[in-house]
């Protein structure tokens, strides 16, 4: 990856564009767009069609293997179960508090870990990746969801709508950048000059907070979603059956997504009550927030690198927004715990049914499509955080074509007039 340089604000310039048609299909023909992104580098804008994706995708990718499927989840919580049962029944027998201190830690670390793929695999019951049976998709996932405090249907139903309109300024719904105009009403001043840097403790801070909390801020308030202007925070959170964020048919399925969270709250008073508070917060509550660093963790640098447009709705199209992710590299977290849902999210984002297993080779297919526009990092994902929290604080640009900006003096300066 290139380092961060100093460079010119301009960001390309649109041309016009024309409708072309033939029977009746619309084609809608535009030149080549390009920006200048954090780095200073050229960015182009994709010009495939997602026709052209699909058609390089083998069509054995999309098959769903009901008994591979349960493997991977049998498999996981097998690994839950027996990690379980080692810790609780040995750890006290370690000789000194150090050492059970220590063994308690990996153990709370481990578990987190495998309930994130836990989480993963009810993403893939969210998409109708998980079998070829719809009511064995919903029911794995919100059972699944439901144990991880998580609303299925709620977050499928606004998954969704992420999906279809990722990296689009007005329609996204989960990390949605700020323009400019909305960085600087964030901050309280009139103009990029009245800004100083923010101090690395600063940003550390953000980034507790996010990690920690954000999942959480999402679900209840929609925080890092689509702004929605003179809405009360309880009609934008996913367990309101009437929130603005569902549509009106949607209502009984966030009811029944209520009713998995209510049963597994439940659940665990009842093991609070029956084991006390330090087995509940050694052997759920700890890893639970673990999970939730992970998935904030994942899908921000999914969404969030200094090379990543966004688009305004005239140069938005399926495609380009699909393009607008990144895979990275987590070793083997990421390969056979995570489930691959760092490594093959472009694909993911272009065909979200096809299962995980089969996501390696489908994204070496849609490569081949993609070109130069394939998006992917092996740096450490950690050192890509902090860099993504540092130079990823707004989006600008003058041809609907929107690169991160910052005011921490990383990569383009946006105080620079041409």
């Amino acid at each position: 990856m290139s380092s961060l340089a100093s460079s010119g604000t301009s960001t390309g310039a649109s041309t016009s564009a024309s409708i072309n048609k033939k029977g009746n299909v619309a084609t809608l023909n535009t030149t080549k767009l390009s920006a200048i992104d954090t780095y200073g580098n050229q960015f182009n804008v994709p010009d495939y069609t997602i026709k052209d994706i699909l058609s390089a995708i083998p069509s054995h990718c999309y098959e769903r293997r009901l008994l591979e499927s349960f493997y991977y989840v049998f498999r996981d919580i097998f690994a839950m179960v027996t990690l379980g049962y080692l810790a609780n029944n040995y750890i006290q027998f370690l000789p000194n508090v150090f050492l059970r201190t220590a063994a308690w830690a990996g153990y709370i670390w481990t578990q987190g870990l495998f309930g994130t793929g836990i989480w993963v695999l009810a993403h893939e019951c969210g998409h109708q990746a998980f079998s070829d049976y719809g009511w064995v998709n919903d029911t794995v996932g919100w059972v699944l969801h439901s144990y991880l405090l998580v609303p299925y249907f709620s977050w499928k139903y606004s998954h969704s709508k992420h999906h279809k309109a990722t990296a689009h300024l007005t329609r996204d719904m989960v990390f949605v950048p700020k323009n400019k105009e909305r960085f600087l009403s964030a901050r309280g001043v009139e103009d990029l000059e009245d800004l100083v840097a923010d101090s690395p403790i600063y940003t550390l801070i953000s980034l507790f907070v996010q990690q920690s909390v954000g999942w959480l801020g999402y679900l209840v308030s929609n925080v890092s979603g689509q702004p929605l202007e003179g809405i009360s925070k309880f009609n934008t959170n996913h367990f309101n059956p009437s929130s603005v964020l569902f549509e009106r048919r949607d209502y009984w399925y966030i009811v029944i997504s209520d009713i998995g969270i209510l049963i597994q709250m439940t659940v665990l008073y009842t093991w609070y009550k029956n084991f006390g508070g330090f087995n509940i917060l050694v052997n759920y509550f700890l890893p639970y927030l673990f999970v939730n660093h992970w998935l904030v963790f994942i899908t921000y640098l999914q969404h969030s690198d200094p090379k990543m447009p966004h688009y305004t709705a005239d140069q938005w199209t399926f495609a380009r927004g699909a393009a607008a992710t990144m895979d990275r590299e987590f070793g083997f977290v990421g390969k056979h715990i995570f489930h691959d849902i760092i490594e093959t999210h472009v694909l993911h984002h272009y065909v979200s049914r096809i299962p995980f297993y089969n996501g390696r080779e489908a994204t070496i297919a849609i490569k081949k499509v993609m070109g130069e526009h394939y998006q992917y990092s092996d740096e450490n994902m950690w050192k890509s955080l902090w860099k993504s929290a540092r130079a990823c604080q707004f989006v600008d640009g003058d041809n609907g074509v929107m690169m991160y900006r910052n005011v921490n003096g990383f990569g383009v300066d946006p105080k620079k007039k041409n």
